[in-house]
């Protein structure tokens, strides 16, 4: 059920994770150059697509959730061509910009951290900026449950659980 592409992704690779990839980072794969430029923001669909109403909160909470790329220099790429680290400035792995932005309270050092990395992307800089500028975090509820009433008792369970990734159950 979860083999690539399963999630839409169209660049699956090997040995390459949350942990060890981080924002901004540049690679080349074939001719092109793309950089990271945010954790995927899982969202509601994702819970349609597989048939677990869940699915979405699960992965926002273990923070196994992807990353996404911005074609910085176009060019041809294959599938049997490497991805290639070519830059790497930044000290904010995904897996922290995840956390950042969904496990942790209020923190405006982390969201100034986080803005500082390189290539981050519109859409995550400006809900920062807006968390800093209104200090409060946004609700996740309709990204992750979408506006279907039946799920209101889904949300409820799990405003009442703790956030932090390492208190949730597996995704897998």
């Amino acid at each position: 059920m979860f083999v690539a592409p399963a999630f839409g992704e169209n660049l699956s690779t090997d040995g390459l994770t949350e942990s060890n990839v981080y924002m901004g980072d540049i690679f080349r794969w074939g001719e092109a150059l793309i950089q990271v430029s945010q954790p995927r923001s899982p969202c509601y669909k994702l819970n349609y697509h597989f048939d677990i109403s869940d699915i979405a909160q699960l992965m926002q909470n273990t923070g196994k959730v992807g990353w996404l790329y911005s074609v910085i220099a176009p060019g041809k790429v294959s599938a049997d061509a490497p991805l290639e680290l070519v830059s790497r400035v930044s000290d904010v792995t995904v897996q922290e910009a995840a956390a950042i932005a969904w496990h942790m309270p209020f923190d405006d050092d982390q969201y100034h951290r986080l803005l500082s990395a390189a290539g981050l992307s519109k859409s995550w800089t400006r809900t920062m900026q807006k968390r800093r500028l209104s200090g409060k975090i946004e609700d996740f509820s309709r990204r992750l449950w979408g506006n279907n009433p039946r799920s209101v008792g889904l949300i409820r369970r799990y405003q009442r659980r703790i956030r932090h990734p390492a208190q949730m159950p597996d995704a897998a």
